[in-house]
C-alpha cells in the first residue's frame, strides 16, 4: 500500500505508466467499435481464481443473472461480459485487478449502474467489477461531520445514516435510492444541491483507490486542511474508473437543515427564469439550496406518462423550482415571503405554489426528478448533460429543435444555478437520421460557447 502524500512523485509515475486495463470509453448505437485483440478473454482458469478469493455468490456467471450487469439503466447499451465479480474488501479488489493486469483482461468498474450514457456497462466482454457489496459505513465523526465509508454505500442509505447524527450528504440526485457514493465520486456527480454545497471536489477529503496493477493507494485523509504534498484525490474525482477503482471515501458532510421550504413557479420565457435566479441569489442568499428549471415539453412528458401532476392550475412555457434550507423556520419563511412578493410584483412569474407540508414538497420535487423516467416511457431518447454559460443555457434546446423540425422533440431541464442543462431529444424510435442531425453538432456548439460535457 502506498500513501499518496508521502510518495507523491512515485505514485504519479505509477499512475502514468501502469498499463490501463479499465474500459474508458463509451459508444453510441450508431458507432461501430472493434474489440482490441490485445485484451484476453476470460477462461475457466480465471473463473476458478476469482472463486478462490471471493466468497460464495461473489462470482456471477449465469447468463440470466448477468443481464442486469450487462445492461444500462435505459436498456439502450448492452455488453456481453461472461462474469461479474462482487468483492467485499479492498484487498479482494487488489487481487482481482492484479490478476486481470497480468492476464490482460479488460475491466469495467460498476457502481449502482444508474448512469444514462452507458459508461458503467461493458462494450464487449470486459470483466464487470461490481462494488455493491462494499457497503459498510465505517465511521461518522460527530464533531466534524466527516464520514468514512466504502464505495458501494448507496447515497440514500448514507444520508439516512447521517441523519442520526444531524448531518446530510452534500450531493443529492434523482437516482439517490440506487446510486453509490463511489460512483458519485468517480463521475464527480453534481445534482440538485451543487448550488449550495459545491461539487464533490469541495467535499471529498480523501479516497482509497486501487490501480489497474493492484496497487492500493491510501489517500484517505479526514482532514479538512491538509497541505502535505500532492492532493491526488482530485485526479480520481471525475476520472470515471479510468485511473483506478475508488474503494473508500472520506466525505465532509454539512449540518442537516431543520427548516426546508419548496416552491414552484411558472413564467412566460427563459429570460424570466434568469431574472428569478438572480433575485433568488440576492434575496434568499445563504438559505437558497436549489434552483431547478424545466420547460413545457418536459412537464408534458411527466404528466402524460403518469409520473407526477402539474402543481400549478394553468400551463406555462417555463417552470422553476426553488428550495431553501436553513435552521430558523421564521427567519427562512420571512425571506421567502419577501422574495415571492417581489417577483410577483415585478411580474417575473405568472403563477406559483409553496409547499405547506412534506407531502406537497415531495410532490413538487417529483415533477423534476421523474423527467428521465417519463422520457424513457415516451420512446427513444437522446440525452446530453451539458454545462453552458447562462446566456446560451436554453438556446441549445431551441437551436436543436430548429435542426430536428418535426422529426423529434427537443426539450430541456436542469440545474440553472450551476449552468447545467439536460438536453433531451425524444423520438418514437432511434434512427441514424436523427443521430446525424444531433451529432457532432451538439459537441461543436458546446465547444464554441466554451462549455463542457458534464456527464
Amino acid at each position: 500500500m502506498f500513501s499518496l502524500k508521502s510518495n507523491g512523485t512515485t505514485i504519479i509515475k505509477r499512475i502514468l505508466t501502469t498499463k490501463i486495463l479499465f474500459k474508458s470509453y463509451s459508444t453510441s448505437s450508431n458507432v461501430t467499435v472493434t474489440r482490441n485483440d490485445k485484451y484476453s478473454q476470460v477462461t475457466e482458469e480465471d473463473i476458478s481464481y476469482f472463486k478462490s478469493i471471493l466468497e460464495e455468490g461473489g462470482v456471477i456467471t449465469d447468463k440470466d443473472d448477468l443481464r442486469m450487469y450487462n445492461t444500462d439503466w435505459m436498456n439502450k447499451y448492452k455488453g456481453n461480459s461472461k462474469v461479474a465479480l462482487r468483492p467485499k474488501t479492498t484487498e479482494q479488489i487488489s487481487a482481482i485487478l492484479k490478476h486481470c493486469h497480468s492476464r490482460s483482461l479488460a475491466v469495467v468498474p460498476q457502481g449502482g449502474n444508474t448512469g444514462l450514457v452507458g459508461g458503467s456497462v461493458p462494450v464487449f466482454d470486459e470483466v464487470i467489477l461490481s462494488l455493491g457489496l462494499m457497503n459498510k459505513i465505517e465511521k461518522v465523526d460527530q464533531s466534524s461531520g466527516v464520514v468514512t465509508c466504502q464505495a458501494g454505500v448507496v447515497l440514500e442509505t448514507l444520508d439516512h445514516h447521517l441523519s442520526r447524527f444531524g448531518y446530510t450528504v452534500p450531493v443529492d440526485l434523482g437516482a439517490k435510492g440506487s446510486c453509490q457514493i463511489g460512483g458519485n465520486v468517480s463521475t464527480n456527480a453534481g445534482g440538485i444541491r451543487l448550488l449550495r454545497y459545491g461539487s464533490l471536489h469541495a467535499n471529498v477529503l480523501g479516497i482509497e483507490a486501487v490501480l489497474a496493477d493492484g496497487t492500493v493507494l491510501d489517500n484517505l485523509s479526514c482532514l479538512r486542511k491538509d497541505n502535505t504534498g500532492y492532493d491526488m484525490k482530485h485526479v480520481f474525482i471525475g476520472s470515471e474508473g479510468s485511473l483506478g477503482v475508488i474503494t473508500r471515501v472520506s466525505l465532509l458532510t454539512p449540518p442537516r437543515p431543520t427548516s426546508v421550504n419548496v416552491a414552484m413557479f411558472g413564467c412566460k420565457d427563459f429570460a424570466s427564469v434568469l431574472v428569478a435566479l438572480q433575485r433568488a441569489k440576492t434575496e434568499l442568499g445563504e438559505i437558497l439550496s436549489a434552483f431547478e428549471f424545466l420547460d413545457r415539453k418536459s412537464m408534458d412528458k411527466v404528466v402524460a406518462h403518469g409520473k407526477a401532476k402539474d402543481p400549478l392550475s394553468e400551463s406555462h412555457d417555463f417552470y422553476f423550482l426553488i428550495e431553501t434550507s436553513g435552521s430558523n423556520k421564521d427567519h427562512d419563511k420571512a425571506k421567502l415571503d419577501l422574495f415571492l412578493e417581489n417577483i410577483l410584483a415585478a411580474e417575473v412569474v405568472s403563477d406559483g405554489v409553496v409547499a405547506e407540508n412534506v407531502t406537497q414538497a415531495t410532490d413538487i420535487w417529483k415533477v423534476r426528478e421523474t423527467i428521465p423516467e417519463a422520457l424513457q416511457k415516451a420512446g427513444a431518447v437522446y440525452k446530453y448533460d451539458l454545462s453552458l454559460p447562462l446566456s446560451h443555457f436554453y438556446k441549445i434546446v431551441e437551436v436543436m429543435q430548429d435542426r430536428l423540425g418535426d422529426k423529434a422533440t427537443a426539450m430541456g431541464y436542469g440545474h440553472v444555478g450551476d449552468g447545467n442543462v439536460h438536453l433531451n431529444i425524444s423520438a418514437p424510435s432511434y434512427s441514424k437520421e436523427i443521430y446525424d442531425i444531433i451529432e457532432p453538432f451538439v459537441y461543436e456548439y458546446v465547444a464554441e460557447q466554451r462549455g463542457s460535457i458534464s456527464a
